[in-house]
């Protein structure tokens, strides 16, 4: 215990330095002065200002009062809609303005507007110059003559410099437009014009010089200059709250050192501007709340700094205090477990840090909130697989697995005592005949001498399936019973509950083997001393194949069932929570009967009654030797099948069962109740979270590519390609660990996994909408024929969108490229993946390259073409050489 409190203190530790070595800290020239003029708009959320967003005359004096701490003068942008009331009160603090008048296509509107500028001129003395317009001729609302004839009109009613405000290039390409005003208001926004908040000032000093050059003895106002402090990148454009702090010094101090006049846009973050992408709200000096977001003298650092580091610790430590519940974690699987916790807490902070600096309207913030409750779960996974990789990779050894020659039953049987009574039930359904006698030969090899053998066949009319079965259990003797039941309901648990009824009445374990499997002779022997312990209720062996060499892709579906076995298993077992799987399972008869036996109302009744033994106390062990082999699936569609049917009677476990997971309803332990929860989440909520974030993402790709949204890749993308990457990880780390499978079948293994991905999601949400599905027999031992239908349309249809998705992407972000925008194409490319291995392996199913045949005759030519094989030719026979004939004559 205290070298696990040491680790997480040393975590901990690390954690704490490395926010102390990553914090930014930056140098930027100090300013103790006023600014000379800040643009000001006063409107407040997120409403524009044209529909719904009218300011009050006590919002605009609290903002005049802030401001005149700050700058000299104000610029406005309109003189209506509730703007008409800051010249007044701006002179009540001392205050400047200069008025603005919008002007669009909107003839009425325009009208409006200059008539309020020319008013406001006039009655007030702190007017101290009008723009009218703004970037009218860059949006090409007006004409530039048209424009200049408005201004002339405006000079003509007032005693104030008139201008109007434009970007730089405008003026340097319109000569005529900065002779008809009394200075020029030049717009210098380096970010839109993608320069990188290093070359920011010296951009602006470079055009402020080109236009003194361009008109000499004109008066030159840098009339708008900022950097925005939150937002995406445009191309070298890099936002941010640090760029736009030292960006800001650095300019004032560079303009009042050459005496240039300037305004800087803007004084307040403008939420309601989230339609000039995602800079838009985010250009003032003060937040939204009217709080200054830097500091204009000393290093610039975030304020916030270690408030964020406090959380991201808080939550790291919180997270690490399960590790003390784990049984005896090593040093290094406590390591590991603890930097994961640190870095999910790490992560968290980010996302408050992300919260609390932007703004949201409804869309935005309801995207957000489904994105990080979609994420909850997924980090849940992520943290689960890490925990299984540290347990595996440096944890201790598994204790409670039994292992085949190594004496590791809890209990032996005493000496003398009679081996107890077993009864192995044999349910099928429409199953080829020779391949059912096969599975009877071997239990009649069985080295056990105490068992019979039930033979259910149900609900198979035709006599060409039972008859022969029916004949061969005559043939093998007493201890072999044979069952044809027809009507049966409740699927394979029907069948088998008529199994219950002719059991013979001594028999204390119940064996349980699928119509395919041949099982070894030891099975019994081995494996039913381990009920000499009272409290076994189930001991379970793992599924394995025997026709594994069949083709490529029965090779790569029998690698991805052993992963299940060898890794998922062996770890449950530690914490007596193992899933039943059916075959090659011993029950104690009275542990059945205190669960209730075998329940019809799912689909995966073995599932259902091993989860109910538990509930009731039992212990529950697992071997991974292999006492028997089975078939697997003919086809890829039957493989696709057998996982729905699986996932389907999963979820149909949870809705049963779920409330036995609740405190004091049952006896499962806290470990247990981890392990199955942990397991439903890793299994049925991982496939169809992957499914439901990709299609969202789908939907999302429009609004990205052309609506100047881009999705917080710190926050919601990287953790989706962080946990794409750990599931990796894990797969082939613990593949490697566990599974003794070549590289080649276990990356094939890795595609049959994702392949599913779709079918296990489709199963989960008809779990959600029905109670109930047909069975579904899995079509094994050669007699199912393969369908004429492509096996992986939808998958194929979702991941070519996918494909499809990320190229719109990439193309439409080209002229701005957006940084998120190139990272969520690439979540994209990672969603698709598994929708294509479908499509993969739909594919290698009916090709050549599914035959072994191929690659060996492949591997052949290669070697001879490269020269490492000599090549074999046709014998030539020579004309000395008698030919012989194939044609022999009949002699009389």
């Amino acid at each position: 215990m205290r070298a696990i409190v040491a680790v997480l203190l040393f975590v901990t530790a690390v954690h704490a330095g490395l926010w102390a070595l990553l914090r930014d800290k930056e140098q930027a020239p100090d300013f103790t002065g006023m600014l000379p003029s800040v643009s000001y708009a006063p409107f407040e959320g997120t409403a524009h200002p044209d529909v719904d967003n009218i300011p009050t005359a006590e919002r605009i004096r609290a903002d005049m009062k802030k401001l005149s701490t700050m700058t000299r003068a104000i610029r406005l942008y309109s003189s209506t809609g509730g703007v008409e009331m800051v010249p007044p009160i701006a002179a009540e603090f001392g205050l400047k303005v200069t008025v603005g008048a919008w002007i669009d296509k909107n003839p009425d509107r325009n009208e409006r507007e200059i008539e309020s500028a020319i008013n406001l001129a006039r009655h007030n003395s702190n007017v101290n110059g009008i723009v009218v317009g703004n970037e009218t001729i860059y949006r090409g609302e007006q004409k530039v003559d048209d424009l200049i004839e408005l201004i002339k009109r405006v000079k003509k009613s007032v005693n104030v410099p008139v201008t109007t405000g434009e970007i730089w290039n405008i003026w340097r390409d319109n000569p005529q437009l900065a002779s008809s005003v009394d200075f020029i208001a030049a717009h210098v926004l380096p970010y839109w014009e993608n320069f990188s908040s290093k070359q920011a000032v010296d951009q602006a000093i470079i055009i402020y010089q080109i236009l003194r050059d361009k008109f000499p003895g004109k008066r030159i106002v840098i009339a708008e200059f900022g950097w925005p402090s939150q937002g995406y990148n445009l191309r070298n454009g890099d936002p941010g709250p640090f760029q736009q702090a030292v960006v800001l010094r650095n300019f004032v101090a560079r303009a009042e050192a050459i005496g240039m006049e300037y305004n800087i846009v803007e004084s307040i973050d403008q939420p309601w501007k989230f339609f000039e992408g995602g800079v838009g709200p985010y250009w003032g000096i003060l937040n939204a709340d009217r709080e200054p977001k830097f500091s204009w003298t000393g290093p610039v650092v975030n304020e916030n700094y270690w408030k964020l580091a406090a959380i991201a610790l808080l939550v790291g430590v919180l997270l690490s205090l399960p590790i003390f519940r784990l049984d005896r974690p090593t040093v290094m699987q406590s390591l590991v477990l603890s930097a994961t916790a640190n870095g999910i807490g790490a992560w968290t902070a980010t996302v408050f840090a992300y919260w609390t600096d932007h703004y949201f309207v409804f869309g935005s913030a309801f995207a957000l909130v489904l994105g990080l409750i979609l994420l909850v779960p997924l980090v849940l996974i992520a943290m689960a697989r890490i925990g299984e990789i540290a347990a595996i990779a440096f944890g201790r050894a598994p204790g409670r697995l039994l292992v085949s020659g190594h004496n590791a039953q809890p209990a032996a049987m005493p000496e003398g005592t009679a081996l107890p009574k077993v009864s192995i039930h044999i349910p099928a359904y429409f199953e080829p005949p020779d391949m059912l006698k096969q599975t009877l030969d071997a239990v009649a090899r069985l080295d056990y001498p105490n068992f019979e053998c039930v033979v259910i066949i149900n609900n198979t009319p035709d006599p060409e399936f039972w008859q022969p079965i029916q004949d061969h259990c005559r043939a093998l003797g007493e201890r072999f019973k044979f069952i044809n039941a027809e009507k049966v309901k409740g699927f394979k648990a029907g069948a088998l509950r008529i199994a219950m009824d002719r059991t013979a009445a001594d028999a204390e374990i119940i064996g349980i083997i699928d119509a395919d499997y041949v099982v070894e002779p030891n099975w019994l022997k081995d494996l039913v001393p381990v009920f000499a312990d009272p409290r076994v209720g189930l001991v379970q062996a793992p599924q394995d194949h025997r026709d594994g060499d069949r083709s490529l892709m029965h090779y790569i579906m029998n690698g991805e069932y052993a992963g299940f076995f060898d890794i998922g298993m062996v770890q449950r077992n530690e914490a007596n929570a193992i899933i039943v799987h059916g075959t090659m399972c011993l029950i104690r008869r009275a542990a059945m009967d205190m669960a209730g036996g075998w329940a019809g109302d799912t689909i995966c009744e073995d599932t259902d009654l091993g989860l109910a033994i538990i509930e009731h106390g039992w212990l529950t062990y697992y071997t991974n030797t292999r006492y028997g082999r089975g078939l697997l699936p003919d086809t890829y569609e039957a493989f696709k099948k057998q996982r729905h049917r699986w996932a389907y009677g999963g979820f149909q476990i949870v809705k049963k069962h779920w409330r036995r997971f609740l405190p004091g309803a049952s006896r499962l332990t806290p470990d247990q109740r981890r392990e199955f929860t942990l397991g439903w989440l890793n299994w049925l909520g991982a496939e169809s979270l992957g499914v439901l974030v990709a299609l969202l993402n789908l939907i999302w790709v429009p609004i990205v590519a052309f609506a100047d949204i881009s999705v917080p890749d710190k926050i919601l993308t990287f953790p989706i390609i962080a946990a794409f990457v750990i599931s990796l990880t894990h797969f082939v780390v613990l593949y490697r660990l566990r599974v003794h499978i070549k590289s080649g079948q276990m990356l094939g293994a890795m595609i049959a996994a994702m392949s599913v991905q779709w079918t296990v999601s489709r199963a989960v949400a008809q779990g959600l909408i029905t109670e109930h599905l047909p069975f579904s027999r899995t079509s094994k031992g050669g007699l199912s024929r393969m369908s004429i239908e492509f096996q992986a349309f939808w998958e194929a249809v979702i991941g070519v969108l996918l494909l499809l998705g990320a190229a719109v992407l990439v193309v439409t972000n080209n002229a701005k490229q957006v940084w998120e925008i190139y990272v969520f194409a690439a979540v994209l490319v990672l969603e698709s993946l598994p929708f294509l291995s479908a499509v993969a392996i739909a594919i290698l199913e009916t090709s050549r390259l599914n035959t072994f045949a191929f690659w060996r005759n492949s591997a052949v030519r290669t070697a001879e073409l490269i020269g490492l094989r000599p090549v074999t030719l046709p014998t030539v026979i020579g004309a000395s050489q008698k030919v012989t004939s194939d044609i022999h004559r009949e002699v009389n």
